[in-house]
């Protein structure tokens, strides 16, 4: 690797100070990352919990610095202008959001480029930035350390696509193995000489001497980059998907193939109004899906998921001691949130063994799920009372959430408006009603029902409500309330209790103490 920020060295690194003062932190001091592509220039500013870094300023420039290279050997000139202005602009923002010092971060176009050193000079002359370049390998692992963040203990093959680049890694329980990078970025193929028939002859080439050094990978492919987020935004479309959230987004093969078809026989103007993908974005498609359709044929994945963790994620990662790493990031994005919003922090976790025993036969993904929206029941107690269910389910099917399917953001989703509201008639999850099971739908409800009467019995972090007992198979729901809950068993808490036993079409029993 090249460049003056190792991070490796004991200086604390290319943020020149450790971000993560006990292996015990909870809350992400704000740090700002940049990373200058060989297509765009990017700034994110993380802030929020420690394990699961919200995003809290992100933009992206434009600038083509790897157009042309293949023929010049130099960045593209109107590119270097333009990436200039807005690291200028970029060190001006980081200052006013108080992040300390911007950690910058070039990969292919700089590092290949003959002028690329010169303009790294030309960088830190005019703005006291450094850059730190880094080569292929690296890159892929900063990459597969990205997507580990958001998938703690995850497998399969990390793919990361950029202007000019395309980098593999293998990844297996959480730590990353052999990584291989090639110049397979579709700014590079645009450039390359011989047409389609010619380009597809060096990207099958390519790919097979990579699949030489990776072995066989047939598990889950991940993707990485802004290339492969447009495929898949179209690939939304062309499916009808109605949850447009790309973190998470799943793919087929099939649906891969299916997606070529479809880019094929539109014009790039339809595709780029219909997936609402910018024209400089839209632009790289045809090369980008041309090697996607030869990735899948090379390494045969089981599933492809689109990660919109990368190298910036990857950066945090690598600096978190392995204690914070081993921690869930929806759970602690979750305590986090309630830390900061909740009326009462750390009611969840009473709310959360109070109604337990109804999930008493729920596997535990599903009770990590029920974890999270106990955390969340309260944190949007600020919105309007008319609108509060919907802005929780809003929130968790579209918030900054790691580790989670699209499939159990609307189940979480649908647990938070039923938080608020006995009925869904008429809600935004009309029209994602398709990516759950009845039975998960049905279950939602209960733990969104449980957790709105529970809310009513106690506003005390070491409440004791009492017991909740649930026997499915006589279908009886029986509650065993303690001394000091009695009072609070009112009119409206009986009402709540009542929507709960009805929804599990269950007999109410009621014990107090004599």
């Amino acid at each position: 690797m090249d460049g003056t920020n190792d991070p490796k060295e004991p200086d604390g690194g290319p943020f020149g100070r450790p971000l993560f003062d006990s292996p015990t932190a909870r809350a992400l001091s704000r740090v700002g990352v940049v990373d200058v592509g060989s297509n765009s220039v990017r700034l994110v500013v993380f802030d929020g919990a420690a394990r699961s870094p919200a995003y809290f300023y992100n933009e992206k420039i434009m600038c083509a610095l790897g157009a042309g290279m293949s023929e010049s050997g130099r960045l593209n000139p109107t590119g270097r202008k333009r990436a200039l202005e807005a690291l200028k602009r970029f060190k001006m923002l980081a200052e006013g959001m108080d992040t300390g010092p911007l950690v910058i971060v070039a990969t292919a176009a700089v590092r290949e480029a003959s002028d690329g050193a010169e303009f790294c000079a030309d960088v830190e002359r005019e703005t006291g930035l450094k850059l730190w370049v880094i080569d292929g390998r690296e890159e892929a692992r900063l990459s597969a350390q990205g997507v580990l963040l958001g998938w703690p203990g995850s497998y399969g093959l990390v793919c990361d696509i950029g202007g000019s680049s395309m980098e593999l890694a293998e990844i297996n329980g959480g730590t990353v193995g052999t990584r291989v990078s090639a110049q397979l970025g579709p700014l590079k193929l645009r450039d390359l000489k011989g047409g389609k028939k010619e380009r597809r002859a060096y990207i099958r080439k390519t790919l097979t001497a990579m699949r030489a050094e990776l072995g066989e990978q047939k598990n889950r492919l991940f993707l990485v980059g802004g290339s492969w987020r447009a495929i898949a935004r179209i690939d939304m479309v062309r499916r009808k998907y109605p949850l447009h959230v790309l973190h998470e987004y799943r793919m087929t093969p099939a649906d891969v193939r299916a997606t070529i078809k479809y880019i094929e026989k539109l014009d790039l103007e339809t595709l780029r109004a219909q997936s609402g993908v910018s024209m400089a974005r839209i632009e790289l498609v045809p090369q980008a899906i041309e090697v996607l359709g030869e990735l899948v044929k090379t390494f045969k994945p089981r599933d492809i998921a689109v990660s919109s963790y990368g190298i910036r994620e990857g950066l945090l990662y690598e600096q978190m001691p392995q204690m914070l790493r081993d921690r869930d990031p929806l759970i602690e994005a979750c305590r986090f949130a309630e830390q900061k919003d909740a009326r009462l922090p750390g009611f969840g976790k009473v709310i959360y063994h109070f109604i337990l025993p109804l999930f008493k036969s729920a596997k535990p993904e599903r009770r990590r799920l029920i974890r999270a929206a106990c955390l969340l029941h309260d944190v949007s107690w600020r919105a309007h009372p008319d609108y509060r269910a919907e802005v929780c389910f809003d929130n968790a099917t579209r918030a900054n959430l790691g580790g989670l399917k699209h499939s159990e953001r609307v189940y979480l989703g649908l647990a938070l408006l039923h938080r608020y509201s006995n009925k869904r008639e008429g809600s935004r999850f009309a029209d994602l009603d398709g990516l759950l099971t009845e039975k998960d739908r049905h279950e939602a409800e209960v733990l969104g029902k449980a957790m709105r009467f529970a809310a009513m019995l106690w506003l005390k972090r070491n409440a004791q409500l009492g017991e909740l007992r649930w026997f499915p198979q006589k279908k009886v729901l029986e509650l065993r309330l303690s001394a000091e809950a009695v009072p609070l068993f009112g009119e409206v808490a009986q009402a709540r209790f009542a929507s709960l036993a009805a929804t599990l079409s269950a007999r109410i029993v009621i014990k107090t103490p004599k």
